[in-house]
């Protein structure tokens, strides 16, 4: 069930692609109910709010407490509906909900991509790194650039986490490194729309031209403490996806030795069941070369028992750690720094290493 709760915007505040961040004072139903809150809002959805409006307001991830997604989220503006928008696209997504939103898929028939996707089915190679977080994008990126800043590297952004790429400030900020976003199945906001992972990842290749792309969930990870009961699970799907379509999946497990939970400590569990036991094909699982003894023994241990079929690669990382600290974003995992869990972000950045060596040898054989 939703939250409900009426509320009045008293100013706007931060705003980046696709979003608006507002002050909104509420009207309680209850008598825990805040004063006021800090709302977004998606104004392709419903709109711009304004100071005075007022607002129908989604109170529920506040209510629940969600760190990375602890904002009241702005439903309509009923005394000032926004004008209707004749979108050339019929894909709908967010489908049968009271949001569901009409776009253009990078395939179908009225795109200007049609005539390049349409009979494309292979990637012709084309090295893919997969995450588990969507943390590890920038860090990927980072790694990537790193050796061969003149690559292009699309990003292919699953429906586990966030639905709206528009959420991500991130990926704001990483637009000027990027060829571009797809966004695919549910989740929409892209540069570039897909019904499914297969046919987002064509579209990196073949619409946004990429040199190599990179696959994760949006913001924020869903997760039960279970074995299986987590969103990351789709991260060995994206692996097979890859190979399906004729890439080099190219795998990023989640390492940490600062995570305080013994389940993501080394090698994280969602890595090892999304990597050795939904991915079907082969991958280059990468590892950084240069971890602390101690933590590095473990993760060898660890992945050791996903080999075969996929193959550990180690790659020096240590230096990666300026690349890391220029980025134009603070990077953030479950609350911690790149200084509080250097670990994680060093492993992203060697993945991403790793793919952008691939795309160089792509190139020296072609």
């Amino acid at each position: 069930m939703i939250r409900w709760r009426w509320g009045t915007v008293v100013a706007a505040r931060r705003e980046w692609r696709g979003s608006l961040e507002l002050d909104v004072t509420v009207e309680a139903r209850r008598a825990e109910d805040p004063d006021s809150v800090r709302a977004l809002a998606y104004p392709a959805l419903v709109g711009t709010p304004r100071p005075g409006d007022r607002v129908l307001l989604n109170l529920n991830a506040l209510a629940l407490g969600l760190g990375t997604g602890g904002y009241a989220l702005v439903v309509a503006i009923p005394d000032r509906l926004p004008e209707d928008a004749d979108a050339p696209g019929h894909v709908v997504k967010a489908r049968y909900t009271p949001l569901q939103a009409i776009v253009l898929a990078a395939d179908e028939e009225a795109s200007p991509l049609r005539a390049a996707l349409a009979g494309t089915t292979d990637l012709g190679g084309m090295p893919v790194v997969v995450a588990d977080l969507h943390s590890a994008l920038p860090a990927v990126v980072a790694g990537a650039l790193a050796d061969r800043p003149e690559a292009r590297v699309a990003y292919v952004m699953t429906d586990g986490g966030a639905l709206p790429a528009w959420f991500s400030r991130t990926l704001d900020a990483l637009r000027p490194l990027l060829a571009g976003t797809v966004t695919t199945g549910q989740a929409f906001g892209g540069d570039l729309e897909s019904t499914n992972v297969h046919s987002g990842l064509l579209a990196a290749r073949h619409g946004l031209h990429a040199d190599l792309a990179i696959v994760t969930q949006g913001p924020g990870n869903l997760g039960t403490g279970t074995s299986w009961g987590f969103s990351g699970v789709a991260a060995g799907e994206a692996v097979n996806a890859v190979a399906a379509l004729g890439g080099r999946p190219v795998a990023a497990p989640r390492i940490s030795d600062a995570d305080p939970r013994p389940r993501h400590r080394g090698v994280s569990h969602h890595s090892l069941t999304a990597f050795g036991r939904v991915a079907l094909a082969p991958a280059d699982l990468v590892m950084p070369a240069d971890l602390a003894p101690a933590l590095a023994a473990e993760v060898r241990a660890a992945l050791a028992t996903l080999s075969p079929p996929h193959t550990v690669v180690e790659v020096p990382s240590a230096d990666l750690a300026a690349a890391l600290a220029a980025l134009p974003v603070k990077l953030s995992t479950m609350g911690r720094t790149l200084a509080q869990d250097e670990a994680y972000f060093l492993s992203a950045a060697a993945a991403g290493r790793h793919a952008a060596k691939l795309t160089a040898d792509m190139s020296a054989t072609s």
